[in-house]
């Protein structure tokens, strides 16, 4: 889309209340400048951004030019006890050979006769030693309320909670238990398509790991909310240092020291992260211009398997110590860029509106005549007069219903009454009005009626192209098929769909069975590989970077140099 300098202006991004500092900040370092109810119209954004869930109105309302940091419905995965029965779901489909990357889980009190036959029989197979079980709220986040127990005398609880089996033999480093916050994107739920980021942090608790000590949770969490408030944080701890944050970059090399097979690792936490999030991807509606950061806390273990921890809604944006300075300020400029704005999109209606004058899928006279019946074209200066808005909801429901799908971008600055709306009329004009100027654009760009003389309506004058109208463009509900998503955006990896069996079953309908076997033949392959092939493959792929157009959706997530996903096994 071309634009003159002249036109070019900033994209405006909105905050609801509670929004993360940094996100403004990076975006006003992009040039973009922020939403100003006194200054701004309503729809005259670019970017709306919340920590919280959006309305159902504002995905139904949502225009061309802007985005919604939330997709609907995603909460399936990101509160406790909705992850584990999808995961449950998921694992009584295909199997717990695939799905088995989840801790044993109970909701509690639902589940509380489930739980103690396990806990019972567990203790009896021990000779009469209990295991380690969690216990967590299911709608808390930031470690709040969390314990870990291996007597059921010292389960309490007053609200919902879920009880896992508790990992009790994590990977440590010199002694403290970590685990890894991986940030992933899912840019479209129809098709699905998941983007893994590079950079990502590993959070470690602050004192030493011990079962002889359930109550410390300084030993046990690895939360930042509260181990900052720890004794030993601002210690120099051996090998892990000072705070309780390392970038995945340094844990890399943490890796390559101690001659860890990666490939098994990553290709595992990809796997975590696609079958994740397959639990909740066919349930969900089409959403035209959303995007959803997710931040998966994954432990790993001391036989080197990866395990899903929790899926984080609005991942923590906050920056606490230099490895979240490194890691979440370049995560926002290229999940900025992953939200594929045009250059049109910064003109935002005045743009659209000139695009569509510039090339109507048919005239608009015409498009009108052929869909719609007659219909009364009013200004905006007339109608904002009277209580539009319940009247307008009523059109847009009628609009909707009666959209062209041949014309899916259809637009006008007018607000369109139907004689067959069930709404009442929003006023009369009489012929001559003299409170009706015209305004005098560069290009005749304006749609006229002819004259309704049996109810003494005019034709209207010609309405300036960048007024604001709501409710004026609808959306081809079907979601895009055969688009390529771009391997590589920044740091993010498309990991999902990494083959073409994949990307087919994406479309239209997601196949999920296909898409599970795939990822077990994949997973297989890995496996099964002769492993001093596999490295040799490893240490020649991660000595360059893979050009990002060689091959479509193949990347390897993890390694420093991401590999084709072919040369790995």
């Amino acid at each position: 889309q071309s634009m003159t300098s002249a036109e070019t202006v900033p994209m405006v991004f909105r905050l609801h209340e509670n929004a993360p500092e940094l996100v403004r900040e990076v975006l006003l370092e992009r040039g973009w400048k922020e939403y100003s109810e006194r200054e701004q119209e309503e729809g005259d954004w670019n970017l709306y951004w919340r920590t919280s869930v959006f309305r159902d109105v504002e995905f139904e309302n949502i225009l061309p030019w802007q985005r919604l940091n939330h997709h609907p419905k995603t909460l399936g995965i990101t509160r406790k006890d909705w992850l584990a029965r999808n995961l449950k779901r998921m694992k009584g489909t295909f199997g717990s050979a695939l799905y088995d990357f989840s801790p044993t889980a109970y909701i509690l009190p639902n589940d509380y006769t489930k739980f103690l036959g396990e806990y019972t029989k567990e203790k009896a197979a021990n000779g009469g030693k209990p295991g380690y079980w969690i216990c967590k709220p299911v709608d808390l986040s930031r470690g709040r309320g969390i314990f870990i127990f291996d007597d059921i005398k010292k389960l309490t609880y007053d609200s919902s909670v879920i009880v896992q089996r508790y990992i009790s033999n994590p990977l440590l480093i010199s002694g403290y238990k970590f685990d890894l916050r991986i940030y992933v994107c899912v840019r479209s739920f129809h098709p699905l398509t998941i983007y893994i980021y590079q950079e990502g942090l590993v959070r470690f608790a602050t004192e030493k790991y011990q079962l002889t000590c359930l109550d410390n949770l300084y030993s046990h969490l690895t939360n930042t909310s509260i181990n900052k408030f720890g004794p030993s944080y601002t210690t120099d701890k051996e090998r892990v240092g000072p705070g309780c944050k390392w970038t995945m970059s340094k844990f890399r090399c943490f890796l390559h020291s101690q001659k860890f097979d990666e490939i098994l690792l990553w290709q595992g936490i990809n796997s975590i992260v696609t079958l994740t999030v397959l639990t909740i991807a066919p349930s969900l509606p089409f959403s035209p211009n959303c995007i959803e950061l997710f931040g998966f806390d994954i432990l790993i273990d001391d036989n080197f398997k990866p395990w899903l921890l929790e899926v984080n809604y609005s991942p923590a944006l906050s920056l606490d110590c230099a490895a979240d300075v490194t890691v979440k300020k370049r995560l926002l400029h290229d999940l900025v860029d992953l939200l594929n704005y045009k250059k049109i999109d910064s003109l935002r209606q005045s743009g659209y509106l000139r695009e569509q004058y510039r090339h109507p899928c048919k005239s608009s006279a015409q498009a009108l005549e052929s869909t719609y019946p007659p219909v009364l074209l009013l200004p905006k200066c007339i109608s904002t007069s009277h209580n539009t808005n319940s009247k307008l909801q009523c059109l847009k429901a009628d609009w909707r219903s009666r959209s062209d799908a041949s014309c899916s971008t259809y637009s006008s600055e007018y607000v369109t009454v139907s004689k067959a709306s069930k709404c009442p009329p929003l006023c009369k004009v009489p012929i001559q009005d003299s409170s009706v100027k015209p305004v005098s654009p560069k290009k005749d760009l304006s749609l006229t009626r002819k004259k309704h003389s049996s109810q003494g309506f005019s034709t209207l004058p010609p309405i300036h192209i960048q007024r604001y109208r709501t409710l004026t463009f609808h959306w081809n509900q079907n979601p895009p098929e055969n688009i390529r998503p771009p391997t590589r955006v920044g740091d993010f990896i498309l990991t999902f769909p990494f083959n073409e069996v994949t990307f087919k079953a994406s479309q239209k309908k997601l196949n999920v069975k296909f898409v599970v076997q795939e990822i077990q033949r994949l997973r297989n392959r890995l496996m099964s590989s002769d492993k001093n092939k596999v490295r040799k493959r490893r240490e020649s792929c991660l000595d360059k970077i893979s050009d990002d157009k060689e091959c479509f959706g193949t990347l390897l997530w993890g390694p420093r140099y991401p590999p084709l996903l072919s040369e790995c096994c």
